[in-house]
Parts: C-alpha cells; sequence; structure tokens
C-alpha cells in the first residue's frame, strides 16, 4: 500500500513522541500490505473498524491514539485523514466525510 501524506504522520510524532514507535510500526506494516478489501486489512490490524465512506479507524498504541485514513484498494492507496488522541477523535462530528 501507498501512503499518502506521510508528512501528517512524521508532523505528528514530532509534536507527541510517545506515539512514534507505535505509528511507525503502522507505517512499516501498511507499506508492506497489499490489502484487496477490509478482511485483508483485519489480518493485519485486528483493531481496525470500517466507518463507511472508505474511512477506517486504527487503534495505535493500546488505543492511546486513533488514526483515521481512506483507503482505495484498487490502486492501492492510504490517505491520512486524522491523528489524535482518543479524546480528540470523540470530538469528530462526522468521521465519515473527514
Amino acid at each position: 500500500m501507498r501512503i499518502i501524506t506521510k508528512t501528517t504522520i512524521k508532523d505528528y510524532i514530532v509534536r507527541n513522541p510517545q506515539a512514534r514507535t507505535a505509528l511507525l510500526d503502522w507505517v512499516r506494516k501498511t507499506e508492506n500490505a497489499e490489502w484487496q478489501n477490509f478482511a485483508d486489512m483485519k489480518k493485519t490490524f485486528n483493531s481496525v473498524d470500517f466507518v463507511g465512506n472508505q474511512h477506517y479507524v486504527f487503534n495505535i498504541k493500546g488505543n492511546d491514539f486513533r488514526l483515521v485514513v481512506v483507503v482505495q484498494f484498487t490502486p492501492q492507496h492510504v490517505y491520512i485523514r486524522f491523528i489524535g488522541t482518543h479524546a480528540e477523535y470523540d470530538n469528530i462530528k462526522d468521521i465519515k466525510n473527514l
């Protein structure tokens, strides 16, 4: 999979170094994946949830952080839409259109 806007992750790590190891692990696993569907994603990340409109939510670092991405399986692209704490995630009004 190709991660689009990986700079977003790098910037978040600078501001939140405690998320570094978990986010870099997510990047490594995602870049090495060739997901064709949601079931493939679940094999890599058991805690991923589909929230609609091609949006998926990952629990990062034992659910301390949330990562929201848009996944397009055919071109093998992952677009970063949100990285934040669980509390920040809870404040999102419309996750499917983020």
